[in-house]
């Protein structure tokens, strides 16, 4: 007889202060630490990242918002098109050792660098 456990899903409500304005939003653990590497990657802190995320969203929903950059970035990365993993909005490269320092402090881990 097949199971019929169902997958938890651990969703983790953080707040995050956007515009100056404090707000909470619910996500999975996964992609609070893949935002996490990416503001690392980007030299920028989690809630510069998440507001510069919510003024560009096209959606009504912050946290399917955040989900989707996520995803979104993880692909460009996967693809040959992608940008380099290492890749900072100044056009230069984040050290790897931070971002390799910042994968291991999230669970995650990094193939480059």
């Amino acid at each position: 007889m097949k199971s019929t456990r169902a997958m938890k899903s651990t969703i983790v409500k953080r707040s995050i202060v956007i515009a100056g304005h404090k707000t909470s939003v619910s996500l999975e653990d996964a992609f609070w630490k893949g935002l996490k590497v990416i503001a690392v990657e980007r030299d920028m802190k989690l809630g510069e990242l998440v507001t510069s995320i919510d003024s560009d969203r096209q959606h009504n929903n912050l946290s399917s918002a955040l989900r989707l950059f996520v995803l979104k970035h993880y692909r460009n990365i996967l693809s040959d098109e992608g940008p380099d993993l290492h890749a900072v909005p100044n056009g230069t490269t984040a050290p790897p050792q931070r971002v390799a320092n910042a994968a291991r402090a999230t669970g995650s881990k990094s193939n480059r660098g």
